[in-house]
Order: structure tokens, then C-alpha cells, then sequence
């Protein structure tokens, strides 16, 4: 059932219910507000339509049909595709039941009697998911695992990072992208590159590490006999990028004189080498990126206002790792793996220890420090990364169980797009109970919101 990367994104509602007064109301409901529903009396005409090619975007499906009842049919769903969104209708007594089923994979569940404005809402929320899940599949299948490794991450900003590159790719426009060493910026520009569908050559320049007396000829290109040594014409990167998309890290360290020819290009296209008089055009896609704040480097004078001001059309920030520390795990187990495969040897467990030291850990060198800390713990060597012991004693069981909880509300509250009502429901907690949760965490249910 899992769509073809090449196909349009499902827009089907799929509804299972036995009761045809039930099912029609709900038909109705969600047409009005939009969506595009089919209904279904049990299970099995459901799953004959996905085998004779229908392509759920959402399942609404009660839990008590006849033949196979919808926990049968959640675990047939989630087994063909573990990304389709399948919210199920309960009975009051099957409250408990349906939140194991959430815990086995369902998104959501709806308590009969139910309105028309909460299935519409639940069914809304479940689409927009599905989309989120759709786009990243199809960003995974273009960049390829290694150029995916350093987008991974459930934190808000990361999400959506990636929804940005999904949908700023195709269309060409010069990028900047803001960010701490470490981040990823790279492995962002190589993605807008690749998902970008652009034939031409990704060229990578890091502006800090070229000596000023060889910048020019490196990135305009130089004509034979332009300096002491040109015996022949040199190609730059902007005219090698040609068809592609040209990167160009640490901008804030362009020599200013440099600038304003950069930006000639960016502007109108043309590249002209260095001792030479004709315009060439080029069809390239450029992407900058600086560890300085531009808009600070050009009030001081720093770096050309013109140039700042045509870049800052786009901008895309990477949160430092000390700012979405909830990915550390996901991370470490990601690189802990591929280290594992490239040395040869077992990918090796970790504790609730070294979770929580790497959790307090700040990160200064980001992502990057943390690959490396992973390939030291997959080669047994020392990490590198303070022990808990340096600074205080080790977390006591209530530390860690404080920990936790904070996690599984984060991961509630990103599910539920930051609503605390819904997140309550979820969690089975007291509104009250959960505002108190929140308060003592230090958590913003605003920072979950999505859009």
C-alpha cells in the first residue's frame, strides 16, 4: 500500500463504521468541511478496496464491527503502510483498551457520542501528518541516507527544517543558511541541491580557508597571462556550477572587494574572469552560509549591506544540539549504527547514565561532536564528554524518572501540535495536573505549535 514516491499525495478519507446512520452523518460531516470520504460497513471492504489500488490518506474506523473488529484491522493497516494515520471510534467502556491501541500504533481515538467539529478537527490533524510523513519520504528517497543523517530529529525546528527544504528545492531561488559549525550547513545546501532535481555539478567552497591573493581566479576564474603564473584559463566555481547549484560556506569571510562582484552575479547571472572582458552566463543556484550574524558583520561594515540584503530572501537557521537536546537520542543511535557498520562490529547498548550525560552535555561542537562521540563509544575509547561525577553525583532514580516524564510530555505535546487539552487526553492526566507538569518542567506548550 505504500504509494509510489512519483504519485500524487492521497487525499481519500476512508471511513469503517457498520451503523449506515453513523456512517452517513460522519460521511457528510467531513464533506462539508472539505475532504474527499469514502465509506466502508466492515473491514474487508475496506482492505479489498486498498487491494484493488485506493490509497488511504486517513482511517476512521469504529472498534466494534462485525468480522474483523478495528484493532484486527489497525494491525492489517499498520502493517502495509506504518505511516498511515488510523483513528479509532469508541464505545465509553473502550477508553482503555483504544489507548493501548495508541501505544501498538493507532494516531488517535474518539469517544462516542462525538461532535461533528471534533472528528472533522481529529481528521484534519491526522492529514496534515500523513502529509508531513509523505514529504519526508519523498525528501529521504531523493537525498539518500547520508545526506539525511544530520536532518534527524523530531525537535519543531528540525520538522520544520525539513518541510522548508522540501518545498524551497525545486524552485531555485539563492539560499542562506544560518548556523553554528558543527550544524550541518553542508549537508543542508547538498540536500536543497539534490532535492532540487538540478543536473549540474555541486560545487562546495569554504570562503574562510582560501588566502585572499588566490580568492578571485578560485571563484570568478582567471584568463592565461591574468597573473604571475596563469600559463593557461582557469575555470572558477561559479562557471564549474553551471547547471548546478554552487555552495559557498563562510561567506563573512568574502574579502570585501569580492563582494560586490558576487553579487553582480547573483544578480544578473554573468560571471566575468579575472583578466578578461566578456560576460559569461551562468545557470546556477546559490547557497551561502555563515556562522556570523550578517546583518551584525554588515553594520559594522563588516560585509557589504547590498549583498546581505539580496541573501536574506531565504533564510534557513540550525538550532545548536544544546537547543533540542530531545534529538540527542535519536542522533546517538543513528550514528552509533552506521559507526558500527563501517568498523565491523556490534552497535553497543548505552545507559540511562550515559543518556543523561549526553543529555546535559552542551555539544559545543553540535552534530559533528556528537558523530564523533559515537564513534569513539562504538570503538570503546574514552568519549570525550564529561563525566556526571566531574560536576555532580550521578542521577538518582527520581532525577531520571524526572527526566523521563519531561520527555514523554514533549513527545505528547509535539503529537498533539501543542494542545494541552488534547495532550491531557492523551496522557490520561488532569488538565490541572498537566498545567502543573508544564509549569515545574519549564515547558511551553507554544513551542509545539504548528504553523
Amino acid at each position: 500500500m505504500t504509494e509510489p514516491l512519483t504519485d500524487a499525495f492521497p487525499q481519500s478519507i476512508h471511513l469503517v463504521e457498520d451503523d449506515p446512520i453513523v456512517r452517513r452523518g460522519s460521511e457528510q460531516a467531513l464533506r462539508l468541511a472539505g475532504f474527499a470520504v469514502r465509506g466502508h460497513p466492515d473491514a474487508e471492504s475496506l482492505l479489498d478496496a486498498i487491494a484493488d489500488g485506493e490509497r488511504p490518506a486517513v482511517v476512521v474506523s469504529d472498534v466494534r464491527l462485525p468480522g474483523r473488529d478495528g484493532l484486527a484491522l489497525l494491525r492489517e493497516l499498520l502493517a502495509l503502510d506504518r505511516a498511515l494515520p488510523v483513528i479509532l471510534v469508541t464505545g465509553h467502556g473502550d477508553v482503555t483498551m483504544a489507548v493501548g491501541a495508541m501505544r501498538d500504533g493507532a494516531y488517535d481515538f474518539i469517544e462516542k457520542p462525538f461532535t461533528s467539529e471534533r472528528l472533522v478537527e481529529q481528521v484534519r490533524r491526522a492529514l496534515e501528518k500523513r502529509r508531513l510523513a509523505w514529504e519526508n519520504q519523498r525528501l529521504r528517497a531523493k537525498l539518500g541516507e547520508p545526506l539525511e543523517q544530520l536532518l534527524i530529529g523530531q525537535n519543531p525546528a528540525i520538522v520544520a527544517l525539513r518541510q522548508t527544504i522540501a518545498a524551497v528545492a525545486p524552485v531555485g531561488i539563492d539560499v542562506l543558511v544560518n548556523g553554528e559549525t558543527g550544524c550541518g550547513k553542508d549537508v543542508v545546501a547538498r540536500a536543497l541541491h539534490v532535492a532540487s532535481g538540478r543536473k549540474g555539478q555541486f560545487v562546495a567552497l569554504n570562503c574562510g580557508a582560501l588566502p585572499e591573493t588566490v580568492f578571485e581566479a578560485e571563484v570568478f576564474g582567471a584568463e592565461a597571462g591574468a597573473y604571475t603564473g596563469a600559463a593557461k584559463r582557469r575555470i572558477g566555481k561559479i562557471e564549474y556550477a553551471d547547471g548546478g547549484t554552487l555552495f559557498l560556506d563562510e561567506i563573512e569571510s568574502m574579502p570585501l572587494a569580492l563582494q560586490v562582484k558576487l553579487l553582480r552575479v547573483i544578480q544578473d547571472r554573468k560571471v566575468e574572469r579575472l583578466g578578461g572582458n566578456a560576460a559569461i552566463a551562468v545557470d546556477v543556484r546559490i547557497v551561502v552560509a555563515s556562522k556570523a550574524d550578517l546583518k551584525a558583520e554588515s553594520d559594522a561594515g563588516r560585509f557589504r549591506a547590498d549583498l546581505y540584503h539580496r541573501l536574506n530572501v531565504v533564510v534557513l537557521d540550525l538550532p545548536p544540539l544544546r537547543e533540542r537536546r530531545d534529538d540527542v537520542a535519536l542522533l546517538m543511535g543513528h550514528f552509533l549504527f552506521d559507526a558500527a557498520q563501517r568498523f565491523g562490529r556490534t552497535a553497543p547498548s548505552w545507559s540511562a547514565g550515559d543518556l543523561a550525560r549526553w543529555q546535559a552535555y552542551d555539544w559545543p561542537g553540535n552534530v559533528r561532536e556528537l558523530k564523533n562521540v559515537a564513534e569513539r563509544f562504538c570503538l570503546g575509547l574514552p568519549e570525550g564528554t564529561p563525566k556526571l561525577a566531574d560536576d555532580a553525583a550521578p542521577a538518582t532514580l527520581a532525577a531520571q524518572v524526572d527526566r523521563a516524564e519531561k520527555r514523554i510530555i514533549e513527545g505528547a505535546l509535539r503529537d498533539t501540535g501543542g494542545q494541552v487539552t488534547r495532550t491531557a487526553e492523551t496522557l490520561g492526566l488532569p488538565r490541572k495536573t498537566l498545567y502543573d507538569k508544564l509549569s515545574r518542567h519549564g515547558i511551553d506548550p507554544d513551542a509545539f505549535r504548528q504553523g
